[in-house]
């Protein structure tokens, strides 16, 4: 299984442009996935430097194994949360770190091995956990959880606006049955929706499957603490690239860099900063990059993300 996990990194080219790569640093490849970005990170380090790659999925671990070991940097790889990450480095002696990237969301590989149960493309029991040794299961959640939450967690993480309807359906097709896989999960959403959504040029499940495994991987819920940690662990000049794929995920990762570009809380008619917060972050881009036209076409998962850069700064 290892060797076939594939997953081909997006914004390649400009996450290490952005990083602004020293060979010997110490950089945190937060989602190594299938260690697209980190086999990049790996060969502009020296035997000096050191790549940690976290993942919770150990066909990720696995396969960036394989992948990386030709490389004469130090590799730490850890199956694990990224949101474990200040425990990570203190486990392994590393006070500071010169980088690190997140690349958020769901890799190629768990889309395309259909028993992983992430894709509405084809039928498979409906699990959708990153990490196989967590308790709870996308199945689990639509078979259990009340309807209100359910309508809840579509609407908030797919931001999908037929949202209780389908809940509605999820739950009438319930009580006959429970819901077992992910073609029947896809065929209640797409006969929840009316005629004129079924016609949208992307698929109607895209969305709830979208929220569902959000909702199982904690995905949203982690991602703050994720990114403070790695902000306080950077050294100075030290930079954080993130790639987001969801309105949400951008949305924080926007605001926790501004935060640490202005932190000031004084009210703004005072003339003179009073409460003692000064910046330790600056945005690297005003505006986030996106895929190039090229890059869309041979990469469609390319479309929707944004990169997001920011750089550690002394307190002054």
């Amino acid at each position: 299984m290892a060797m076939e996990f594939s997953h081909e990194p997006v914004l390649l080219d400009e996450c290490i442009e952005g990083l602004a790569i020293d060979p010997d640093g110490i950089y945190v490849d937060g989602t190594l996935g299938g260690a697209g970005h980190s086999e990049e990170i790996c060969r502009r380090l020296s035997e000096r430097g050191t790549l940690i790659g976290i993942d919770r999925d150990q066909d990720a671990i696995d396969a960036a194994e394989a992948r990386l070991a030709g490389f004469s940097c130090r590799r730490i790889l850890v199956k694990s949360n990224n949101t474990e990450i200040a425990s990570i480095l203190a486990e392994y002696g590393i006070d500071k770190i010169d980088g690190a990237l997140l690349d958020l969301g769901v890799s190629s590989h768990q889309l395309d091995v259909a028993e992983r149960g992430f894709s509405y493309m084809k039928d498979a029991p409906l699990d959708m956990r990153m990490d196989r040794e967590e308790p709870v299961t996308a199945g689990e959640l639509v078979n259990d959880l009340p309807e209100e939450e359910l309508a809840r967690i579509i609407k908030e993480y797919g931001e999908e606006r037929y949202a209780r309807r389908i809940a509605s359906g999820i739950v009438r097709f319930r009580k006959k049955q429970d819901i077992e896989t992910t073609g029947q999960l896809a065929e209640i959403i797409k006969n929840a929706m009316p005629a004129a959504a079924r016609r949208e040029n992307q698929h109607p499940a895209k969305r709830t499957f979208q929220a569902l495994r959000i909702e199982v991987n904690g995905e949203l819920s982690g991602l703050r603490t994720t990114l403070e940690d790695l902000i306080a662990a950077l050294k100075p000049g030290g930079r954080l690239a993130v790639i987001s794929f969801h309105s949400l995920e951008d949305r924080i990762v926007k605001e926790t860099i501004a935060r640490h570009e202005n932190p000031c809380t004084c009210p703004p008619n005072i003339p003179v900063c009073v409460c003692g917060k000064v910046p330790d972050m600056i945005r690297i881009n005003r505006k986030p990059i996106t895929a190039s036209p090229e890059e869309e076409e041979r990469n469609p998962r390319s479309r929707s993300a944004k990169l997001r850069i920011g750089e550690k700064i002394q307190k002054r």
